[in-house]
């Protein structure tokens, strides 16, 4: 049977661990060549042993989403091995700050900076060579916070909130030309991310309080609704937010 993503080349970056390490594993699974990208060498180096253990076409490359450098980099090197960009999945954040959201400084808001901003650069940089292939899927990684921000990560909430607003606007541009953008929002998700919320049994009993399936999600859960975006299969749908939460209550 042939690979649903056969002859597609995909960007994801952060994907070295945790939900970006699955999606990039299940593209590449699904048959797409693959560019992955982290902040450091050693866990680049680490994720593209273990995806070609599995004879996966994989490249890696550092990057830093907030360096202008890296970012040109991460899509030379797409263009110079693969020949193209047929997948973009952004997926780079952070949340340093934790607490009430009157308390945060001005340096934390600079979670806006990657969050949101590097999400728009990659994807002006990115879009040209989508044109070029007669069109390409974008994939916006926001969150469930994106809809019912917490209480202690306000910041981080409504940046994930401004990626679902990225989202609509870039359709509106992007649909002539073939290029469709969707967002995944994950719930709780089992990384090293959200570790803070299901490490201490009290912190995740009150998480899976409002998660109708009663447990917190696996990045492989994540992983397929990429591919599936990412597909033909998909081919009509764009303007979309496909939420991984286990049913966990949020609206706009």
């Amino acid at each position: 049977m042939a690979q649903k993503l056969a002859g597609k080349i995909a960007v994801v970056t952060a994907s070295t661990d945790g939900i970006g390490y699955a999606i990039a594993e299940r593209l590449a699974q699904d048959g797409a060549k693959v560019v992955i990208s982290s902040r450091k060498q050693t866990n680049v180096d680490a994720a593209v042993k273990k995806l070609k253990s599995q004879k996966l076409d994989v490249v890696g490359v550092v990057c830093h989403v907030g360096k202008k450098e890296d970012r040109e980099n991460l899509v030379a090197t797409a263009i110079e091995k693969y020949g193209g960009i047929d997948i973009f999945v952004s997926n780079a954040a952070v949340n340093p700050f934790f607490g009430p959201i009157l308390d945060v400084s001005m340096l934390r808001l600079l979670i806006f900076d990657i969050n949101v901003k590097t999400a728009f650069l990659l994807c002006k940089d990115i879009v040209p060579h989508m044109q070029k292939r007669g069109g390409g899927s974008i994939i916006l990684v926001s969150s469930i916070g994106g809809y019912e921000p917490s209480a202690l990560m306000g910041p981080y909430s409504v940046s994930k909130t401004a990626v679902l607003g990225l989202k609509k606007a870039l359709v509106h541009q992007l649909s002539p030309m073939n290029i469709r953008v969707n967002c995944l929002a994950p719930g709780l998700i089992k990384t090293r991310f959200s570790e803070a919320l299901w490490k201490d049994p009290d912190n995740m009993k009150l998480a899976t309080q409002n998660i109708k399936l009663g447990r917190i999600g696996k990045p492989e859960e994540c992983a397929g609704i990429v591919s599936f975006l990412s597909s033909d299969d998909a081919s009509f749908i764009t303007d979309e937010t496909i939420k991984v939460s286990g049913g966990a209550s949020s609206q706009l």
